[in-house]
C-alpha cells in the first residue's frame, strides 16, 4: 500500500476530495494531513476521515520536525492541496519525484512567491485573459516551476469576477487533482 501524506494550510477541499478519492483504494491511502495551522479547517476534514493529523511550525518544518515524521510514517508521496509555505531543500530531497504541488492557474503565468488563492485570481481577472486554469507539477526548489504533470483550462469571460473564477478554478481542481495523483502512482 502506497502511503500519502497531504500537506494543507486552510479549508482543505481539495484534501477532502483526495481523502474521499482514496478512501477503500488497495492502491493507496492517505496516511497523514500535515498543517503549519492547528486551526485549519483542513484538520476537521481529515477527522471526517479517520486521518490521522500533525500539526508543526515553519521554525519547526525548517528544523526537520515534518521531514522527520513523513520518515517515521513510512510516507511515499507528499501532496501539497494548498500548503502555504515554502517547503525545504532537504524535504523536496527527500522525496525526489515524488512530492506534488496544485497550483490555480496555467503555469508559467501567475506562479512564484505569493501568488497563491485570491491572489492569483485577480491577477488574472486584472489581466483581462479569456482563460485559466489548474496546474498539477512537481515540487523542486523553486516556487511553481517544478516539472508540469498537468493542466486543465477553464473560460474567463468579462462578466467574471476573482469569486467566480475561483469557482471555476475549484471545480477543476476537483475533478482532477485526485485522478492525476492516482495515476502518478502507477499500476
Amino acid at each position: 500500500m502506497i502511503k500519502l501524506a497531504i500537506l494543507a494550510s486552510g479549508s482543505g477541499s481539495n484534501a477532502e476530495k483526495i481523502m474521499a478519492h482514496f478512501q477503500g483504494s488497495t492502491k493507496a491511502a492517505i496516511s497523514l494531513i500535515a498543517s503549519n495551522k492547528a486551526d485549519a479547517f483542513v484538520m476537521e476534514r481529515a477527522k471526517k476521515f479517520g486521518v490521522p493529523t500533525f500539526t508543526f511550525t515553519r521554525k519547526e518544518m525548517d528544523a526537520g520536525v515534518l521531514l522527520a515524521k513523513l520518515q517515521e510514517e513510512k510516507i511515499d508521496w507528499v501532496i501539497l492541496a494548498g500548503f502555504l509555505l515554502k517547503i525545504p531543500e532537504e524535504l523536496i530531497r527527500a522525496f525526489p519525484n515524488r512530492m506534488v504541488n496544485i497550483h490555480p492557474a496555467l503555469l508559467p503565468k501567475y506562479g512564484g512567491k505569493g501568488m497563491y488563492g485570491h491572489h492569483v485570481h485577480e491577477a488574472v481577472k486584472a489581466a483581462g485573459d479569456t482563460e485559466t486554469g489548474i496546474t498539477i507539477h512537481l515540487v523542486n526548489e523553486h516556487y511553481d516551476e517544478g516539472k508540469i504533470i498537468f493542466q486543465a483550462a477553464t473560460s474567463v469571460t468579462p462578466e467574471d469576477t476573482p469569486d467566480s473564477i475561483a469557482q471555476k478554478v475549484h471545480t477543476l481542481e476537483h475533478r482532477y487533482f485526485p485522478e492525476v495523483i492516482e495515476s502518478l502512482l502507477g499500476s
